[in-house]
């Protein structure tokens, strides 16, 4: 049996192929365009926006509780509180057993997302009261993120050429209010949260809702992303585009999918 895929081929089409010398190249010209993008699914984090800087957010938290760190010792904690676990960081090097459960639900449930992060971050010494909620709070506010650089543009293009979008996102919060705040509501269309769903990335089902959201059928839409996670959107029947991993405020090649969702407009 031939085992099969979906690609993006040049045309900004969604192509079935086959074996791998059926993938387009220069010597191997691609069919026909017949599946034209009529959807663009966004992952959140990662994709769309990234967390503030580490030491900015241990600032902003303690100033929050009352407490005012001198620049060397926010660095350090910065440093011990991300290895610890800090959502939007790096996965911890362990759990501690009673956050287990939480940590397993914490995509699923807003209760355990918070119990998770405020218990990881709480494993830290620290003589600012109140420091775990703080951090955790910051998660909330728009100014705990930073939208990268072409999130705005590129999602404004598909707007305004009739191309649909929804954040897909493994998430247990409410990100409708940070878009908002930075005046990108009005240009998506849905949002497809991994805690309203209750289905969580790379499961098909939150792929097949955000597509019924949006109205379209799954081997149209484009799914972009930056993990496997996101990449799971081909067992759905979506295509899918990985972004690169991109620090806060640094480009992350966003402004490529519209080469793919809009051949000859980009």
């Amino acid at each position: 049996m031939t085992k099969r895929s979906t690609v993006m081929g040049p045309s900004g089409t969604v192509r079935r192929v086959g074996k791998v010398h059926d993938v387009p190249h220069a010597s191997n010209p691609p069919a026909p365009p017949v599946r034209p993008v009529e959807a663009v699914l966004f992952d959140f984090h990662g994709t769309l926006a990234q967390v503030e800087d580490a030491l900015a957010w241990v600032l902003a938290a303690a100033a929050a509780c009352g407490a005012e760190l001198d620049r060397g010792r926010a660095t350090i904690l910065a440093d011990r509180l991300t290895t610890a676990g800090r959502a939007g960081g790096p996965l911890p090097h362990r759990i501690p057993p009673h956050l287990a459960e939480h940590w397993a639900d914490r995509d699923l449930y807003a209760h355990s997302h918070r119990a998770a992060y405020t218990g990881l971050a709480a494993s830290v010494p620290t003589d600012v009261e109140g420091l775990a909620d703080a951090l955790y709070e910051r998660l909330l506010v728009p100014d705990g993120w930073v939208p990268y650089p072409d999130a705005e543009p590129t999602l404004r293009k598909l707007h305004e050429a009739g191309v649909k979008v929804a954040v897909v996102s493994n998430i247990a919060f409410d990100v409708r209010p940070l878009f908002a705040a930075w005046g990108m509501d009005g240009l998506v269309d849905a949002f497809a949260l991994s805690y309203e769903v209750g289905r969580i990335k790379p499961d098909p089902a939150i792929f097949w809702r955000a597509c019924g959201m949006l109205g379209v059928e799954a081997e149209r839409a484009l799914m972009v992303g930056d993990t496997p996670a996101d990449a799971g959107a081909v067992k759905a029947g979506c295509a899918a585009y990985i972004v690169p991993a991109a620090d806060a405020g640094k480009p992350n090649g966003l402004s490529a999918v519209l080469s793919l969702a809009l051949p000859g407009q980009a």
